[in-house]
């Protein structure tokens, strides 16, 4: 089966199958064919095609970063002052190493990377800043903004109910 690009491909029970399983991944074939009015094999055929279409790309269990401890969560803004291939490269590799990075996206406007960081405390995410992002060549500024509060936080994406 080749990739599918586009949702125009998905039926009105397979969104329904993406928005079940996106709520909660932990869920039996059995229960979920339950809940899309599906026997259990052609559910399962269903599920294991969205997955080797690459609609679903893994599983995961939803943490709670502060009683982890992660009481600092950073959105943080870096800029270069020359972009080349080799420090655009390195950038983005030592980034990939480092698990208090939860996102890293290359962006339009003032500054070419925004990070989404957590860390244990100001402390921790002060040694980050100094030892990791300063250290990269080519970083001209961070900046950093600190959530105060968080209002919403999801990786659920929205599924449309029909075809757009």
């Amino acid at each position: 089966m080749g990739t599918i690009n586009s949702t125009h491909a998905l039926d009105s029970t397979d969104r329904t199958i993406l928005r079940l399983m996106q709520k909660d991944g932990t869920l039996s074939t059995p229960q979920l064919a339950e809940q899309v009015a599906l026997s259990v094999t052609p559910c399962w055929r269903r599920l294991k095609r969205l997955e080797d279409q690459g609609f679903i790309t893994g599983y995961q269990a939803t943490l709670d970063r502060r009683k982890l401890g992660l009481d600092i969560l950073a959105f943080v803004q870096v800029t270069f002052n020359v972009v080349t291939d080799a420090s655009v490269q390195g950038f983005e590799a030592r980034i990939q190493q480092h698990p208090e990075v939860l996102s890293c996206h290359k962006v339009t406007g003032q500054a070419d990377y925004l990070l989404q960081v957590v860390a244990p405390s100001l402390d921790a995410y002060s040694d980050f800043v100094e030892n990791v992002l300063r250290s990269l060549p080519g970083v001209s500024l961070i900046h950093s903004s600190l959530a105060l509060r968080e209002i919403k936080a999801s990786s659920q994406l929205p599924v449309a109910d029909a075809e757009i």
